[in-house]
Formats: structure tokens, C-alpha cells, sequence
């Protein structure tokens, strides 16, 4: 059986990424968004959601509509225990030991579970209050209840689903931009009396975020099915694409703000901000991706493999779940200053968070084993169907 190795690989280095830029040490700044206006989640999503299209389509195409959506809900399912387990880990562990040593770190991070501790578990059970570090997983769980209703869609009208799919999904993208999830918010709590705060409800714009997740899933499905032709990007789409990144690129390492593009002017920071997934940010992605799908099989060739990479990717829940577990416990003892101690102190704790994650991965990597039969394209030709590799190569694994 082979696996998409590239593509574990491309995973693993969005779980490095992601950990040092949650982890507090030297390197956070400089490391944080190294591509440009892009950060390792929007990565992360889009290879995630691509990976659910390429897969569960299949499952569709193979098995019938029911099994690709029985395949979801287990899925689901296991993100779900995952989250509940670390949000429990949190409240109890974390909070205690948080309080224990006076670290606001720690109590800026749970205030609202502090003041209201039975409404915060069941509202953090109920994927409602989501603390920051822990807002990721239920807006992946949101995105994959939605997708097995998105792909039966797209499946039963072949000529237009997909372009309906998207411009509703645009149209919601462009309304968060505007206010929509504050709006909705004032109109849930105007009704029921919600009561975790707006600024509760965790960092990341769903409603901007699912169009990134849904133009993911679109791309995987359409390299899913049957007789597809490779992607080929024309040069006239190329070079624009490898300018904007150049720019991207330079403007964020060599710009005179540093992670502000424009400083403290907040209106425009907003045109590159993640948490709406601005459009400049957006820009920059697709950007990223074009060039990403014009010379990835070339540098795949030459480029060695890096196997705890790829071991990461294989088992990426695990090793997400790993990252957070780490970070929260290093957040509880040392507080979040990214200069409280040496370059080769933090060096080392790196180290040692990347081997706990990697050890984690390499322990369950083996826990989400599929069908033999199960078959994903190889990257150097997008619309053959010549690699196999595990149904758990979709989403968090």
C-alpha cells in the first residue's frame, strides 16, 4: 500500500508551524507566518479539506451516499471525543495548576470558565464557548457535518452544484466580512438569552472560514472523479501567482511592521487579518497554492523525504491534539513571555515538544488503518488514480 506521502508531509510541517507559533519562545515571531500573510491553519484546512473531497466522494462514488456519510459521522465522532477530552484536560489540570501558581496566562485563558464553571463546561461541550487554542476543532467539526450534505449535492447535480456551492459559500464569506457573525450573534442572544460572550465563541470566523474549507473540498472532489485530467496551470495564471507571493513574502519578513502589515491602522490590517480570513489573505493562499501545484512534483523529486514529518501528517490528530497538550502545559508553568528565557533554552523545549509529538503520532498512526482498495492521486498527475492510501488521510487522522 502506498501513501501520499507528500501530502503527510505538507501536514506535519502545518502541525510544526502551528506549534511554534502557539508555543511561547525566540522563535514565535520570527517563525509565525513564514510564507508571507498565510499561517499554518489556513494551510492546514485547506490540505484537510481537499483530503475529505479526494476521499469521501469516493466512498460516494463507490459504496453510495449513505456509506460516505456514515464515513463522516464516524469521523466526526472522533473529533469530537478528541476535543471534549482536551477541553476536560483544560478545566481540570490546566486551571488548577494555573491557579495554583497565579499564572494569567492560564486565567486569562479560562476567565470565563472561572466566573461561570458549570455554564462553561456544558457550553464547551456543546462546541458554543470555545477558549482560545481550542476554537480549531469545532469549526472543523461544523465544516465535516456540513460536508456529506455538500457532496450528495454536488453528486446529484453534476452540470452546476459545485459553482451554486461556491457562490453561496462566496456570498457568506463576503458577509462576514461586513458583520455577519456579529449580527447573528445579537439576534441568537436577542431570542434565547445566550450567555457566553460574543468573545467567547473563539477566534476563527466560521462563516469566512468555510469558504476556504468548501473550495478545498471542491478541489479534492473534482480530482476524485472518474477519467479527471491532471491540473494545468497556464503561465499566464503562474507568473501573477509567483508574484504575489514574492511580494507576500518579502513584505512580511522585510516589512517595517513585522506581523502588522499596516501597523497600527486597524481598518486596513483587516484586509490581511486571519481570524476573517481577510482578502489579501485570501489573495496570498491561492497564490501560495498556484505555485505549490505548478512545482511541488518537481521539488518532491529532489527535495529528500523528511519521515517525522510525514509520520505527523499520517496521525494528525493525534499529533494536533499532542501540540496542544504541550503548549497549555507550558503556558501553566512558564507563563506566554517569548523572551523569558535563553535561545538554547527554548531550543530545547522545542525539541522536546516536537519528539513528544512525533511519539504520539508514531504511537496511533496505525489506529485509523483502511480498506486496501481505498485510492488517492499522486501529486505529479492530479486526475490519475495510480497511489492508495488510508481513508484516514482525510481531515484530522
Amino acid at each position: 500500500m502506498k501513501r501520499h506521502w507528500e501530502i503527510d508531509a505538507l501536514r506535519g510541517l502545518m502541525l510544526v508551524l502551528m506549534t511554534v507559533t502557539h508555543l511561547p519562545t525566540h522563535f514565535t515571531d520570527p517563525l509565525g507566518q513564514p510564507f508571507g500573510w498565510v499561517s499554518a491553519a489556513e494551510g492546514f484546512v485547506l490540505l484537510s479539506a481537499f483530503m475529505a473531497g479526494l476521499v469521501y466522494s469516493r466512498y460516494a462514488r463507490r459504496d453510495g451516499v449513505e456509506s460516505m456519510r456514515s464515513a463522516f459521522w464516524r469521523r466526526v465522532l472522533k473529533i469530537y471525543v478528541a476535543h471534549a477530552a482536551l477541553l476536560l484536560f483544560l478545566f481540570t489540570v490546566i486551571t488548577a495548576l494555573g491557579i495554583r501558581r497565579m499564572e494569567p496566562a492560564v486565567t486569562n485563558l479560562v476567565s470565563w470558565y472561572l466566573a461561570q464553571p458549570a455554564e462553561g463546561f456544558v457550553f464547551g461541550l456543546l462546541l458554543i464557548y470555545e477558549p482560545a487554542l481550542l476554537d480549531i476543532l469545532p469549526m472543523y467539526i461544523f465544516f465535516m457535518l456540513l460536508s456529506p450534505w455538500v457532496l450528495a449535492f454536488a453528486l446529484r447535480h453534476q452540470r452546476w452544484g459545485w459553482p451554486a456551492v461556491m457562490v453561496a459559500s462566496g456570498a457568506l464569506w463576503v458577509g462576514a466580512q461586513y458583520g455577519l457573525s456579529e449580527w447573528l450573534y445579537g439576534w441568537i442572544f436577542a431570542l434565547t438569552g445566550l450567555p457566553v460572550p460574543f468573545n467567547e465563541m473563539g477566534a476563527f470566523n466560521a462563516y469566512a472560514w468555510q469558504f476556504l474549507w468548501f473550495g478545498g473540498l471542491w478541489l479534492g472532489f473534482t480530482r476524485s472523479a472518474p477519467h479527471a485530467r491532471p491540473l494545468r496551470l497556464h503561465w499566464a495564471v503562474v507568473l501573477p501567482a509567483v508574484a504575489v507571493a514574492l511580494v507576500g513574502l518579502y513584505w512580511r519578513h522585510f516589512g517595517e511592521h513585522g506581523q502588522a502589515p499596516f501597523g497600527a491602522d486597524i481598518a486596513r490590517n483587516l484586509w490581511v487579518d486571519k481570524w476573517q480570513l481577510g482578502p489579501l489573505r485570501l489573495l496570498n493562499l491561492v497564490a501560495l497554492g498556484v505555485v505549490a501545484i505548478r512545482f511541488g512534483p518537481t521539488w518532491a523529486r529532489w527535495l529528500p523525504r523528511v519521515r517525522w514529518l510525514e509520520t505527523m501528517g499520517r496521525a494528525s490528530l493525534p499529533a494536533f491534539c499532542a501540540h496542544l497538550v504541550a503548549v497549555l502545559t507550558v503556558l501553566a508553568i512558564f507563563g506566554d513571555s517569548q523572551t523569558s528565557r535563553p535561545w538554547w533554552a527554548d531550543t530545547l523545549l522545542l525539541a522536546v515538544v516536537l519528539a513528544w509529538m512525533w511519539a504520539v503520532a508514531r504511537y496511533t498512526q496505525n489506529a485509523d488503518a483502511a480498506p486496501p482498495e481505498e485510492t488517492v492521486q499522486p501529486p505529479e498527475d492530479l486526475g490519475s488514480a495510480k497511489a492508495i492510501a488510508p481513508a484516514g488521510s482525510a481531515g484530522l487522522t
